[in-house]
């Protein structure tokens, strides 16, 4: 049986590029960088915060700690995906813009593999990519009526394929893998034109085609602190390195009085990579019931280059300095009021979390805008004939985008999640 589901669950993954999708963002500043990064929280972390590192549970799959997966038992098939809707509220000047989207977000599976040795596999969001908005100023000097608008459009993003084993070495030790295949691509154009009547409308399209790998490692230790207090310290560490793909420009200039197009087509070799990065977190199991917990994460993103454009010189090439390296810290609570209870208010899980996140990106000359997250949620216990162990994970999170004088974001989340955890290698017995 067992090994029927490891070639099933190898086959789908190797489908899963084709079938992913990744979810959509209306986000101006996904324009930047490689878009705006994902948490990669799944349903039940996602209403604390996105805590993870020192999570542990054999009753879900925690993708952000593959130590985690050594906890999982040999009687479960756990197997969680999600989906996510959200409305923002856009700001600058006085004005304000609503906008909202959604899509699929994520899915993951677990199992025991072997004895201490736990298995996963799944597809998750890495960043993502989509604006499209016009800004409009007048040239010239005071009084003039020419203006100048430029139209900004992007679309895309980036996904991760990933295969990871946790292997619990000691009583309180577990170390961990996940090795992640990388894939995506973006389009961004901006074009750029006046109301003139012999205007000339110039277009750039930024285009980069990304396929590579991804490797990220953790190490867990567990520990009782008194007779109802369960220690859980965790780590991780990223390989950081070049993703070995060329980001292409396309210029396109055209005069709507003759009809005269011209283009030319730059390129900036190897001009991606992904960062170095360390996490460190903890938390505390009181009781079986309550759980506390709070994440440290740091990505060396000043240590890569991006490619620019240079108007005045007309050159597309690596630069320096417009990478700045992020860090986040979160926190979170999950509450279980009775975990052998029987009344279903008394197996409800109630989550609570908080995050901040410094850009990884400059503007310009200034940083990009820091991120401010609350979050809560349900976990709603799934009850059937043989046990009560899947659940419906639901959570809220509002998130605020801002800097100094740029666009104020206030976007509204919902992610809706199901976990099955069912017992698919138990032996059955007849009496």
């Amino acid at each position: 049986m067992k090994k029927r589901i490891i070639v099933s669950l190898l086959a789908g993954m190797a489908l899963l590029p084709s079938m992913a999708q990744v979810s959509v963002s209306l986000s101006p500043y996904s324009q930047y960088g490689l878009g705006v990064l994902s948490d990669q929280s799944v349903g039940f972390n996602r209403g604390m915060g996105g805590v993870a590192y020192g999570m542990r549970s054999g009753k879900y799959v925690n993708i952000q700690n593959p130590a985690s997966y050594s906890a999982i038992d040999s009687l479960s098939m756990i197997f969680d995906a999600g989906v996510t809707g959200e409305m923002t509220n856009y700001k600058e000047g006085g004005k304000s813009l609503n906008a909202k989207t959604g899509g699929f977000d994520y899915a993951v599976a677990g199992f025991r593999l072997l004895r201490h040795v736990g298995l996963a596999v799944g597809v998750v969001p890495y960043s993502n990519i989509g604006y499209s908005y016009i800004h409009t100023n007048t040239i010239g000097s005071e009084g003039s009526t020419t203006k100048s608008t430029q139209v900004y459009d992007g679309s895309g993003g980036f996904s991760q394929v990933f295969l990871g084993a946790g292997w619990q070495v000691t009583k309180n030790l577990s170390v961990g893998a996940n090795v992640s295949y990388f894939w995506g691509k973006y389009t961004k154009t901006i074009a750029m034109t006046t109301n003139e009547t012999d205007a000339n409308t110039e277009t750039r399209s930024y285009t980069a085609l990304i396929n590579n790998y991804k490797i990220d490692f953790g190490v867990q230790w567990q520990q009782f602190v008194s007779s109802y207090d369960m220690l859980t310290v965790g780590a991780t560490f990223g390989l950081g390195h070049k993703l070995g793909a060329d980001a292409d420009l396309l210029i396109v200039n055209s005069n709507s009085s003759n009809a005269a197009v011209s283009s030319t087509t730059l390129s900036a070799e190897n001009a991606f990579g992904i960062p170095y990065s360390f996490g460190v977190g903890a938390s505390v199991l009181h009781k079986s019931s309550l759980t506390a917990a709070v994440d440290y994460t740091f990505q060396k993103w000043s240590s890569l280059d991006y490619p620019l454009f240079n108007n005045t010189n007309g050159t597309y090439s690596m630069q320096s300095g417009y990478y700045k390296d992020r860090h986040k810290v979160a926190a979170g609570v999950d509450w279980l009021p009775k975990p052998l209870g029987r009344k279903f208010y008394q197996l409800m899980h109630y989550r609570f979390g908080v995050s901040y996140a410094t850009p990884y990106y400059k503007i310009g000359t200034q940083d990009g805008p820091g991120e401010l997250a609350v979050s809560a949620g349900f976990g709603i216990p799934i009850f059937n004939s043989w046990n009560n162990r899947s659940t419906l994970n639901i959570s809220a999170q509002w998130v605020r985008s801002m800097g100094c004088d740029l666009i104020k974001e206030n976007m509204f989340r919902v992610n809706i999640g199901l976990t099955f955890n069912e017992r698919w290698f138990a032996k059955w017995k007849v009496d």
